[in-house]
């Protein structure tokens, strides 16, 4: 079914899932929220990735002061839901070294996605990224994987989460390729429901490239490149009128095509959240969201297309509106080279 995650059944996979499963609890048992050794790894990464985007670097950020508003002032129990492109491995945590942002106060820090077979290997690694507010996501193993509830977990308390939802780097000049649906789904999912922000950056790929040399990575990062920020509009989705719409159009079956980015954003669609606080979609439909005819299905099958529909229109908005934020930061970008 499609709601089961793939199984991975490698020993690898699963010697890594044992050991961040141990140390990682240990992590969140002993560094609670203002523990010691979680302020003193997250001050001094913070530090660090300040001292690179601000003095070894020529860092522009656009809109600064909508994300510094909603991480230190947002309304209580409201979670915050950042999402941005992948240019480079260290796009995290550099990207939160800017000024203003809180190093030292672990409430006021990002929780983030981060890949199990790169970041969690060994348990030194496990409790280090533990510490630095680090969940582990297997990447193939679905959007409801067991660690997929430890980032509803986030979203359900009021925290701040930011993802990287093309699932991988790419650091292609090109359109972004089709985002992964875990986003979408842990929005929809939550208890709480999350102002989503989108940011997008230029210039993470000159500190970091993947082909600099022999076609590997410098064994440093780059200093005294250009990088800039810009910081989108907040947003909340509608999800109780998605999820009418999504079952309407999964029941009657009206296909047509996949709109492109151009064709969704239209009145009904793109409200900031100071306008309406809500987004919601017009009638639109998709292929390969419903999956083919609805006639004579069970209640459980709608359901599934249901929220195939949701999250593959909630990820091709979002797509669009990162799309439209990072042509805008290599623009920026390219005019102070």
């Amino acid at each position: 079914m499609w709601q089961n995650p793939t199984r991975i059944n490698s020993s690898f996979h699963e010697g890594v899932a044992k050991t961040s499963d141990i140390i990682g609890s240990s992590a969140s048992r002993t560094c609670n929220v203002g523990g010691i050794q979680r302020r003193f790894v997250l001050s001094t990464v913070g530090a660090c990735a300040r001292l690179f985007t601000s003095v070894l670097s020529r860092t522009r950020v656009h809109n600064l002061q909508t994300l510094l508003d909603l991480v230190q002032s947002r309304p209580r129990d409201t979670p915050l839901v950042t999402v941005s492109n992948h240019m480079s491995t260290l796009d995290d945590p550099l990207m939160w070294g800017i000024k203003g942002l809180p190093m030292t106060n672990p409430k006021l820090s990002r929780w983030t996605l981060t890949a199990e077979d790169i970041c969690f290997t060994n348990p030194l690694f496990s409790y280090f990224f533990r510490l630095g507010k680090c969940l582990p996501i297997r990447r193939g193993a679905g959007i409801y994987q067991p660690y997929m509830e430890d980032a509803l977990d986030v979203i359900n308390k009021g925290d701040w989460l930011h993802t990287f939802p093309e699932g991988k780097l790419s650091q292609e000049d090109g359109p972004m390729r089709r985002l992964k649906w875990g986003t979408a789904s842990l929005i929809a999912r939550a208890s709480l429901q999350p102002i989503v922000l989108p940011i997008a950056h230029s210039g993470f790929e000159k500190i970091l490239p993947e082909n600099f040399m022999f076609g590997r990575r410098p064994f440093l990062p780059l200093p005294f490149k250009n990088i800039t920020i810009v910081v989108g509009e907040p947003m909340v989705f509608d999800i109780p009128q998605l999820r009418r719409t999504a079952k309407a159009m999964t029941l009657t079956d009206a296909h047509r095509g996949s709109p492109n980015c151009k064709d969704k954003w239209n009145e009904s669609v793109g409200k900031s959240f100071q306008d309406s606080n809500r987004v919601g979609f017009s009638s639109l439909s998709y292929d390969g969201a419903t999956g083919g005819s609805a006639g004579g299905t069970t209640t459980a099958s709608v359901e599934e297309k249901t929220m195939r529909w949701m999250y593959s229109h909630m990820s091709e908005n979002l797509r669009c509106l990162l799309q439209e934020l990072v042509v805008k930061a290599k623009q920026l970008n390219y005019v102070r080279v």
